[in-house]
């Protein structure tokens, strides 16, 4: 199965969101490169959130481009086989933690947001990663810094996505 095949198959059987997830489907069937940063009208990307919940935190990143504290996450890459795998993908890489394990029940969110030019939209297709115990995060060449924050903390450092991203989390903890 292509990665484009798995992210039909994961917004398919992605429950809520349903206009947003229309959304992402019909760009998707508009646009069959829709999974790679070249279509320059839009591109799917990956996330997730790393969270702690035995230390009621998770750990964001300040994007050495947008200067914000976000999950982790980015583009797709050849070589990841599904949209759940590039997430996890993105968040070893960014956090520096191996042993993280995604959340069960796919994707936690999709946030669909505007970006600089040349392309206009990233379609997020959003999870979270379970911290292993113990584990120790270390800067990627992407941010400026990573810090855990309570989640309590996290409305006062981050945008409402990230905001919705950690209720919705929680949520399903």
């Amino acid at each position: 199965m292509s990665l484009y095949d798995d992210a039909v198959l994961v917004l398919k059987g992605y429950e809520g969101q349903d206009e947003l997830r229309q959304s992402y489907l019909d760009h998707l069937a508009a646009h069959p490169d829709g999974m790679w940063k070249a279509c320059h009208a839009g591109h799917v990307t990956a996330s997730a959130l790393v969270i702690d919940p035995e230390r009621g935190r998770v750990l964001l990143t300040l994007h050495r481009k947008l200067r914000m504290w976000l999950q982790m996450g980015g583009h797709c890459e050849p070589g990841d086989a599904t949209v759940a795998a590039a997430a996890l993908r993105e968040a070893t890489e960014e956090s520096g933690m191996a042993g993280l394990t995604l959340l069960p029940g796919g994707p936690v969110r999709l946030d669909r947001h505007p970006i600089p030019s040349p392309c206009h939209w990233h379609y997020d297709v959003q999870y979270a990663a379970l911290a292993p115990s113990g584990a120790v995060a270390a800067i990627s060449d992407e941010s400026l810094d990573l810090r855990w924050f309570p989640y309590a903390e996290v409305a006062s450092v981050a945008d409402e996505s990230v905001v919705r991203l950690l209720d919705a989390t929680r949520a399903r903890l």
